[in-house]
């Protein structure tokens, strides 16, 4: 881990989360601490406290990581907005979150000839055991 202390999951995930996200990263956990205290604590302990503890990887290039996937995910623009807030925190320049998200956007755009090539491979298999020959896209 990061820090050799004995620091429970959630102080660990703190800790972390301030070092990334600063007041917008607890503005975020504090939001949802009246509706879904629970859940707030999870945000701490599994996201941060877990995996973004582990040093295989710099927290820089976890936010690179992080805002890549948020992109190409596309359904989480809030989310998005505090990662390359805080992607911005730890270092990670104007530029390279551009380039993570232009990377991203590729295999986003890509995702649908890739399912569809899957499931031709799937469909052509299923016209060859009817003895229909090759099917129509």
């Amino acid at each position: 881990m990061r820090h050799q202390t004995q620091e429970t999951r959630a102080e660990r995930g703190r800790r972390l989360l301030n070092e990334i996200d600063g007041a917008a990263g607890e503005a975020v956990i504090a939001g949802l601490q009246d509706i879904a205290p629970a859940f707030a604590e999870l945000l701490f302990e599994f996201p941060f406290g877990d995996i973004y503890a582990r040093e295989a990887l710099s927290l820089r290039d976890r936010e690179i990581a992080t805002v890549a996937a948020l992109s190409a995910m596309g359904t989480a623009p809030k989310q998005l907005g505090v990662h390359v807030h805080g992607a911005l925190n730890v270092g990670v320049t104007g530029e390279e979150v551009v380039e993570g998200e232009a990377t991203a956007m590729v295999f986003q755009c890509w995702n649908g000839w890739v399912w569809r090539s899957n499931a031709r491979v799937h469909d052509s298999k299923g016209c060859e055991s009817m003895g229909t020959g090759d099917c129509v896209w």
